[in-house]
């Protein structure tokens, strides 16, 4: 039998008693709104979520996301494809490598949303406290927030998993991540704050914490891991889904979790809709393609130009089993381009590298390559306001004026147009285009031997593109032909995906394709990127860069206390990235070219930050019925 509760039985006979708990209440009531006064006095804001600039666009007590179905049905699978194999399930190492979606396990104490900037709201935290000047961060954890083994998600684990980046992360981001917080503390199980280092900005610095994957402390302790390592075995995290199953280098199964915690939090409402999420990997490209045409996968994020146009013709499409689609992206391009190597020495010379830029030419390649389906990329905010145009306006001055009166930029960064891509002709071979990349090349001491090779002090003028992709082929050896015709001795290397990953991360190469993915509101990653302190430990600034004068715009953007700040510290950021010519920028396009089989919908319209085809799209199971009913998917 159950034992009585003397206290609650007291109040209910004892109207003494009654009267003592009322006024204890309300002394209690009194504090509390004193104190919240006295924080609202000293400029502590307490939220459920942050936006470095501005409002938040959903109020606390939103019931779900604008752009998600509320109702949308749970079930069925999705399956997409990636590339080459995995020999991992951490990603959060440079050894092996990794699966894909290998960081769906883990969640965050904030998320941000497809249809904000800047923004931010809880998820593990149910609230954010911090002052006006963003020195310090408090967050108070959800109490019904479990990790996938049903232990509860503590102050301590946040710490923890805070630790383990600082000390065992990627090299760049623990460089990163130790010159900004000065302390992580528990203060209590549910409330963990993040002290900042003094004199750094501190704009984004509660969404980069907030922003750190959690993990279990418990169960790394228990297995005895090292974070550095790699491993099959994922970590345990609080996220949707968990691991099913794995076929080393195939198949990767993610299934989501039926007892997961935070299935009915109003920032999930929604979302995470489909039981299962199937990666297949295929050794190239075209062979992925023919894995889906036979129904091995569903969903497919075309990315050939060549497949897209002329591909999409096999019966699943006569059927009209696949769906066949562009769907609107407002995201800024991803930067992908061939980046130079910038520790080789003859890649020094910055006319070397516009040599060897002029020589790609983007619109032959469009017109008979992609079939016209591109843009070119200038900005590394491209498709957005933050992409620098024409010349510096006096706000871009006013911070590139300094670094030129150092000597750390040219002057002519002061009155010229921001660089753009070289435009060619219709033909392969621009002549105009090859006589300006040879007179650059004979200016910077290349000359042109008997053979028609550029030497300098001995040296061979030697370019390898490193080269993973058959389907790259196409687009590399033109390229290829017309540097040879220029006199640089140009190869293209294929190698198989585990070679490519191991040179570009030993970063053992000339040439090679990779992206620069930067944000609307760019935060701390620009110094894993571009930051000098980072250039021969970062797995993101490939290139090698160290330009103090990139460093001290990086310190401007991160400084930014408003919008229109932000935007002119970016524009004369991207002027000057530009200007170091260590790429050669590639191509775009501003819609998401998908095909999928007819079991998929989707919100209409979709946000205009993500597709979200593995997020908030949802499985009508009476299609799919009728799809394995008529034999095209399995």
């Amino acid at each position: 039998m159950p034992t009585p509760r003397p206290a609650r039985v007291a109040v209910a006979h004892a109207p003494v008693n009654l009267r003592v708990l009322l006024t204890a209440w309300a002394v209690l009531l009194a504090l509390v709104l004193g104190v919240a006064q006295a924080r609202a006095q000293e400029g502590v804001s307490v939220s459920h979520g942050i936006s470095t600039f501005g409002a938040l666009k959903y109020p606390a007590d939103f019931t779900h996301l604008d752009y998600v179905n509320p109702d949308a049905p749970k079930g069925g699978e999705i399956s997409i494809w990636a590339f080459g194999s995995f020999d991992s399930m951490n990603p959060y190492t440079t050894k092996g490598r990794a699966g894909g979606l290998a960081s769906v396990f883990f969640e965050s104490l904030l998320a941000g949303t497809a249809d904000e900037i800047g923004a931010a709201y809880g998820l593990l935290a149910e609230s954010i406290e911090y002052p006006a000047d963003r020195s310090w961060v408090i967050f108070t954890l959800r109490p019904e927030a479990r990790f996938s083994d049903g232990t509860p998600v503590t102050a301590q684990d946040v710490v923890f998993s805070h630790d383990l980046f600082r000390d065992k992360g990627l090299p760049s981001f623990r460089a990163v991540l130790r010159q900004q917080v000065e302390r992580a503390e528990a203060l209590d199980d549910r409330r963990v704050k993040f002290t900042f280092v003094p004199g750094v900005p501190t704009r984004d610095l509660p969404q980069l914490v907030g922003g750190l994957p959690v993990f279990s402390k418990a169960y790394y302790d228990a297995q005895g891991r090292d974070f550095e390592e790699s491993t099959l075995e994922p970590l345990v995290g609080s996220g949707p889904y968990v691991l099913e199953r794995i076929d080393v280098g195939q198949t990767i199964v993610y299934a989501r979790d039926p007892d997961y915690w935070g299935a009915d939090l109003p920032i999930n409402v929604g979302r995470n809709n489909f039981d299962r999420i199937r990666v297949e990997y295929y050794a190239d490209y075209n062979a992925a393609f023919e894995g889906f045409k036979g129904g091995s996968y569903t969903f497919r994020n075309e990315a050939s130009s060549k497949i897209w146009a002329t591909g999409y013709d096999f019966p699943a499409i006569d059927n009209g089993w696949v769906i066949k689609t562009d769907l609107p992206d407002g995201n800024m391009a991803t930067g992908q381009s061939f980046v130079f190597n910038l520790r080789r020495p003859q890649f020094q010379d910055p006319r070397v590298r516009e040599a060897i830029g002029l020589m790609f030419n983007f619109e032959w390649s469009n017109e008979t390559l992609f079939y016209g389906i591109y843009e070119r990329i200038n900005s590394f905010w491209e498709n957005s306001y933050l992409a620098a145009e024409g010349t510096p306006d006096a706000g871009e001055v006013a911070l590139l004026r300094p670094l030129v009166d150092e000597g750390l930029l040219p002057a002519a960064i002061l009155t010229d147009p921001a660089v753009m891509a070289p435009t060619s002709g219709t033909r392969q071979m621009d002549r105009g285009n090859l006589r300006r990349a040879s007179a650059l090349l004979d200016e910077a001491g290349w000359i042109v031997g008997e053979d028609g090779i550029r030497r300098k002090d001995g040296q061979t003028l030697k370019v390898e593109f490193l080269n993973d992709s058959q389907t790259f082929d196409r687009v590399i050896n033109p390229y290829v032909e017309n540097l040879r015709r220029a006199g640089i001795d140009a190869v293209n290397v294929r190698v198989d995906n585990a070679q490519a990953t191991n040179r570009e991360r030993s970063y053992d190469f000339d040439l090679l394709t990779a992206q620069f993915p930067m944000d609307y509101v760019p935060g701390s990653g620009l110094r894993q990127y571009f930051g000098s302190e980072t250039a021969d430990t970062s797995v993101f600034n490939k290139m090698g860069l160290k330009s103090p004068a990139v460093d001290r715009l990086i310190a401007d953007v991160l400084a930014a206390g408003d919008d229109a700040s932000l935007v002119t510290a970016v524009k004369a950021l991207d002027r000057v990235l530009r200007a170091q010519r260590f790429w050669v920028p590639q191509w775009f396009k501003d819609t998401h070219t998908v095909a999928y089989y007819d079991m998929y919908e989707h919100p209409d319209p979709l946000p205009p930050y993500s597709l979200g085809n593995l997020d908030f799209w949802w499985y009508n199971a009476e299609k799919a019925q009728q799809l394995r009913d008529a034999g095209a998917i399995r």
